[in-house]
């Protein structure tokens, strides 16, 4: 892990602005498409009509703006935050998700199925509506996460499930936060937060705040969580070059820039103390 005093206003700069663009432009390109194929050693889909229904669960959660847009409320795709496909150790990979629900989510205060899960991200992160608990796309998201779990990574280890955990005795400041979101984030995602347009609607790099961002109830605008992201997967083209320290205080400056509001989420964890962090 580099030291405070290799980095220059937070964080370590390029030497030149062509090589700079290019390293964060071309892999976070690459990235938007989230396809499998740049995961290792992915079997295909079978053929058939579950084979089709896997094909269209990946579509679903690497285009999910363009395609449910009855359901989604901002700018973002599942992908945006499970990378490459729901396959990258530390980014929430869904392998292996079919296996661990349901499971006691002390967020709900009580056992959750996979489809209850799915749906928190929809309303939450997403902003949106949920999903019909027999839809025809709720049963493709399941079945390309059943897919990735089993035959797509069969015999692989199985990557870091969630988040990497930060300790959450550490104090966040949020002042040196933008100064590391100035130098590090905002050629990607703005200086406002607005993230870069595709042109069509959607974004190359999403919003981290503002109308098309996640809302209030999502896990990621609970600074620890956001930092434990940007840890691992940030900045593209330069991942692990920010301290834990670093991270935490930029998560901390863009958590808490205006976003949507979740109402219920003060209903969240009903059973027990809420998290230092939780909105």
């Amino acid at each position: 892990m580099p030291s405070e005093a290799a980095f220059a206003g937070g964080v370590r700069p390029f030497r030149h602005a062509l090589v700079r663009r290019s390293m964060l432009l071309l892999p976070a390109l690459l990235m938007v498409a989230s396809s499998i194929a740049q995961s290792p050693a992915i079997a295909e889909p079978p053929q058939g009509p579950e084979g089709d229904a896997i094909r269209r669960g990946k579509a679903l959660v690497t285009e999910t703006r363009a395609r449910l847009p009855d359901h989604v409320g901002n700018g973002l795709n599942c992908t945006n935050c499970h990378l490459d496909g729901g396959t990258r150790a530390w980014a929430s990979p869904w392998v292996g998700m079919n296996a661990a629900f349901p499971e006691y989510r002390a967020r709900s205060g009580r056992v959750i199925s996979l489809q209850e899960r799915i749906n928190d991200c929809f309303e939450r992160s997403m902003n949106g509506k949920a999903l019909g608990w027999d839809s025809d796309e709720m049963n493709a998201i399941l079945a390309y996460m059943r897919w990735l779990s089993n035959e797509g990574w069969a015999g692989k280890p199985v990557p870091a499930r969630g988040f990497f955990k930060m300790d959450t005795r550490m104090k966040p400041d949020p002042v040196a936060g933008g100064k590391i979101y100035a130098t590090a984030c905002a050629q990607c995602h703005g200086a406002n937060g607005e993230g870069i347009g595709n042109g069509q609607g959607g974004y190359i790099f999403p919003p981290l705040w503002g109308k098309d961002s996640f809302n209030l109830g999502a896990g990621m605008a609970r600074h620890f969580t956001a930092a434990a992201f940007v840890l691992k997967n940030m900045p593209i083209g330069q991942e692990g070059s920010l301290t834990p320290q670093q991270a935490l205080d930029v998560a901390a400056y863009f958590t808490q820039q205006p976003r949507p509001d979740f109402v219920r989420r003060l209903n969240d964890w009903p059973h027990s103390a809420k998290p230092v962090d939780a909105r």
